[in-house]
């Protein structure tokens, strides 16, 4: 019987000192604590990054807006111009340079090509002794 006291004395006292280890550990607290504020800060950056992919989102679509406002408005001025002004020379207009689709085109088409990778010229590095004398 005395074994038995023993054996039940034991694992009580396993049981009353792994509760004291899991609660009584500075340690494990700081470790926990931390965990916490990590999630925390975690959230908090998920909610920011959120928040500036809204920000950038607006701001693109207003500036987007912005650009064919004043797009239009420009066209306005320089179709009302030509209209109240006839006679006035294309020079002196100060809205003479139009906004085309033409025009978009045509920088799209030459934006199309690839870059040239050599220059219109010679650099100098490989010419003759005598062309660099002259």
């Amino acid at each position: 019987m005395t074994w038995e006291y023993a054996l039940i004395g034991l694992i009580i006292g396993f049981i009353v000192g792994a509760l004291a280890a899991r609660f009584g550990s500075s340690k494990l607290r700081q470790q926990n604590e931390l965990q916490a504020e990590l999630e925390k800060n975690r959230a908090e950056l998920d909610e920011y990054r959120k928040e500036l992919v809204s920000h950038f989102s607006r701001s693109a679509e207003l500036l987007d807006n912005m650009a064919r406002d004043y797009r239009q408005l420009y066209q306005h001025m320089a179709k009302s111009s030509n209209e109240l002004t006839p006679d006035m020379p294309i020079q002196d207009n100060p809205f003479n340079y139009r906004l085309s689709e033409p025009d978009a085109v045509k920088n799209k088409v030459a934006s199309d090509k690839p870059p040239r990778d050599y220059s219109e010229g010679a650099s100098g590095l490989f010419r003759p002794i005598q062309d660099k004398k002259q």
